[in-house]
């Protein structure tokens, strides 16, 4: 599953710098976030330029290859290979893209999102059946080919995730190696189900990676979605969760770590169209080096008939050096005052003088209380994780993160916030 695709010269750094192009100038987005097209038809989401709402933060020029030919929208690649290692109760499939379960959880809704869709031959479907109970871990590798950067072909990966009625499984999925890939994660949890999935984006450098995961939550199911990006070159995921059945929950963390270079964005949408359902979201970055930029952008929709919902979402960056750039964008649109509650924070800084203070006070030299400060800032978040394996290997990645920048951890740092601490809280009345 792959890709091949015309080159673009469009260069949104370029396009700031000469000012053709900026963030506060141009055309306004939607009205609404519902009003945003999606479609399965690649012909109906023009060639980025950059100045689109959905693509503004994004680097369009490392992005283009995954956008395709205007001609078909079709990438020929074979660029990854999937591997599967199922618990005991769990079935896994390789089918066609004919298959009538593929496409049921949302529809694309940007470029790359719409030529995943037209690119791939096949797909990995894995489905929990109903009243399982996993004993173990599903684990899912998606790995780039060998040969190294220069060696990629644009490619296309498609995957469902399907929990059926009562079920309860966690699945994680690993991306490593070399790729220039798009790639649609369909999650599905029928009614009572109890499903976790973990993303976890640590590519080789040199990679290239945009991922949709769309989420079909029904009656009274619980998911937990967990997005982890710390490697490749650019990574942006755009996790959408669609309610479909009242008394659903979702909890949406991600964890990311950006260094020198690196473009990591996530694009989150939470669809609340139904009455009494909850949703929390938290991510937590960090970010070190010239060049290194994160972006976090969540979309809360209430709709009208969504009464008795309750909704939380919460963004933390921590710069660690000069030269770079956090954006972090909460958005929250409602279309009822007949809900438990809804409110969003967003926060971006450098280390806390007060706690380097306390903590060299204590005879504790400089590396190590900042070494301390970044742990902590990540800890309840990964321990929210609840899968042993991914949280040893989050620590040990922080870890060496932390090594690497030692030498850069003394500067201040030279963010971009876009957003700020907003609350709200509604009473139904």
């Amino acid at each position: 599953m792959t890709t091949a695709t015309d080159s673009l010269s469009t260069d949104h750094t370029k396009a700031v710098a000469d000012g053709s192009h900026t963030h506060g100038v141009g055309p306004l987005p939607e009205a609404s976030r519902a009003s945003r097209p999606t479609s399965f038809d690649v012909a109906d989401f023009p060639v980025p330029n950059g100045r689109e709402e959905e693509w503004r933060f994004s680097p369009i020029d490392r992005l283009a290859p995954l956008f395709a030919g205007a001609s078909d929208g079709v990438l020929s690649g074979h660029g990854v290979l999937t591997t599967v290692v199922e618990a005991p109760e769990v079935k896994v499939e390789i089918v066609d893209r004919g298959d009538a379960r593929l496409g049921t959880a949302g529809t694309p809704g940007d470029r790359t999102a719409a030529v995943a869709w037209a690119s791939y031959p096949r797909a990995t479907v894995v489905t929990i059946p109903k009243e399982a109970v996993a004993s173990e871990v599903t684990s899912i590798r998606v790995e780039g080919v060998e040969g190294g950067a220069q060696a990629l072909e644009p490619s296309a990966t498609h995957l469902l995730v399907h929990a059926e009625a009562l079920s309860q499984a966690v699945v994680v999925i690993d991306h490593v190696g070399h790729a220039a890939l798009t790639e649609t994660v369909e999650i599905v949890a029928d009614e009572g189900a109890h499903l976790t999935v973990v993303s976890v984006h640590d590519w080789a450098e040199g990679s290239v990676h945009a991922t949709s995961h769309r989420l079909r939550i029904g009656r009274d199911a619980t998911v937990k979605h967990i997005a982890v990006t710390l490697g490749g070159d650019v990574v942006r995921i755009t996790p959408d969760a669609e309610f479909v059945g009242e008394g659903a929950t979702v909890k949406m963390l991600g964890l990311y770590f950006a260094d020198a270079g690196q473009h990591q964005e996530q694009r989150l949408f939470v669809d609340h169209a139904v009455p009494n359902c909850v949703s929390r979201v938290t991510y937590k970055g960090a970010l070190q080096g010239e060049g290194a930029h994160t972006v976090w952008v969540g979309d809360v929709l209430i709709r009208a008939a969504a009464e008795g919902t309750d909704t939380y979402e919460l963004n933390r960056n921590l710069v660690l050096s000069d030269g770079a750039r956090a954006d972090s964008v909460p958005n929250l649109e409602i279309e009822t005052g007949l809900i438990e509650g809804a409110g969003h924070a967003s926060a971006t800084g450098r280390f806390d003088d007060e706690q380097l203070f306390y903590l060299r006070a204590r005879g504790i030299p400089e590396t190590d209380a900042r070494r301390l400060v970044v742990r902590g800032f990540f800890a309840e978040l990964i321990h929210e994780i609840g899968v042993p394996s991914v949280e040893e290997r989050l620590i040990g990645a922080i870890e060496r993160e932390l090594e690497k920048s030692m030498s850069v951890l003394d500067g201040t740092a030279d963010a971009h916030v876009e957003g700020s601490e907003v609350g709200l809280t509604t009473d139904g009345a």
